[in-house]
């Protein structure tokens, strides 16, 4: 009977975690067309998933006179819809 309740509670635990998704989700994009690696951004890393933009920069967009830097569309996106969340917690 134990070994019964411990293998059901296993099984519960293993699956609540597996159901867990991700903060981020990067899409894959191809090469941009210009080429990114001497464009200034005013991050050092991406304001939204926090990967560093220095050798990752695929993405930028301007907000009050400022370029930021990102590591995909995606977290481009997500920047743009509520840009003053995450420009105010840039490094």
């Amino acid at each position: 009977m134990k070994t019964f309740i411990l293998t059901i509670l296993l099984s519960v635990s293993a699956f609540s975690c597996a159901q867990e998704t991700p903060k981020v989700k990067h899409v894959s994009k191809m090469k941009p067309a210009t080429d990114l690696k001497n464009v200034k951004v005013v991050n050092a890393e991406d304001p939204v998933c926090k990967m560093k933009t220095a050798d990752y920069l695929k993405d930028t967009a301007d907000y009050k006179g400022k370029k930021y830097g990102f590591c995909s569309d995606h977290c481009k996106e997500e920047f743009k819809k509520n840009p003053e969340k995450y420009a105010q917690n840039t490094k």
